[in-house]
């Protein structure tokens, strides 16, 4: 039988060993969607207008390419350079929390790489609206515990003199495993649905359990700009089956939402997080 989703205040993502609580594990957990908040990315490239990246720009390319080597080299002061004093962001995200955020990832994440594909581009204005896919890589030590980091970001940029002036993330997806044998785990979540719409999201663990027990938990958020900074914590629960099964309502209105799973078991942790667009049906 599904159980509703849990609801949390902000983005949340496990960093720290697991200890047993009263029959329960406990994971301290972070703010993690900033992780490829400034690399923007549009993943439907059939947009009409759209033209293939082969012909792009020569200024637009060198852009982006530029934007990678800042992130690769962690400069954060580099990477600001890119962005407009009046940037806005479909999140929340200014230039200034941004800055913020970006610091905080990379004194945890000392070693993430970023590799931005262009997709395709048109012309609007002074400027260009670019897509593009960013994959996001990296690992992580918490006391002897090793955790890596593999994500994908999908948005909109706009461009106005080499310098991003709008970003609408459309979808993301991240993974973090840690452990000798971190659980393979299939995600089946839609990616929109309608205000007020009921979905179902499960997370199952591919392997044999055998004699494994198998903790997890399933929360649901908001998306919002303090989520990309501020900590929460989560207790994860003993699992009677090999997976989580969920069931959520979206909210009312339009909006986007976080959905993570976080699967523990003796040897390993996945925590997927996907983003869930929430659309409000035309009248």
């Amino acid at each position: 039988m599904r159980k509703p989703l849990q609801s949390l205040p902000a983005k949340s993502q496990v960093v720290a060993s697991q200890q047993p609580r009263r029959g329960r594990w406990h994971g301290t957990c972070v703010a993690f969607g900033i992780v490829t908040a400034f690399s923007g990315v549009l993943f439907c490239s059939s947009r009409v207008g759209a033209v293939p990246s082969d012909v792009a720009p020569a200024p637009l390319k060198a852009t982006i390419a530029a934007i990678d080597k800042a992130a690769n080299s962690h400069n954060v002061q580099s990477v600001l350079e890119f962005y407009s004093p009046n940037f806005t962001q479909s999140d929340g995200l200014t230039r200034q929390t941004l800055e913020q955020a970006l610091t905080q990832l990379w004194k945890r994440y000392p070693n993430l790489t970023y590799q931005t594909e262009l997709k395709s581009w048109k012309a609007e204005g002074n400027g260009f609206t670019a897509e593009t896919v960013t994959h996001v890589t990296g690992a992580q030590k918490v006391g002897d515990r090793e955790l890596k980091i593999d994500s994908t970001l999908q948005a909109r940029q706009q461009f106005e003199n080499a310098k991003i002036v709008r970003q609408d993330i459309l979808a993301e997806r991240s993974q973090i495993t840690s452990g000798t044998n971190p659980p393979t785990v299939k995600l089946n979540l839609p990616e929109q649905v309608n205000a007020g719409q009921s979905f179902n999201f499960d997370a199952i663990v591919q392997e044999p359990l055998g004699n494994d027990l198998l903790l997890g938990a399933a929360i649901e958020e908001p998306v919002k700009a303090d989520g990309f900074i501020n900590p929460t914590t989560v207790d994860l629960e003993l699992l009677p089956a090999g997976g989580i099964f969920k069931v959520g309502r979206a909210p009312l209105t339009g909006d986007n939402r976080w959905i993570s799973a976080v699967l523990v078991r003796q040897d390993g942790l996945t925590m997927i997080t996907q983003r869930l667009r929430v659309v409000s049906p035309a009248k």
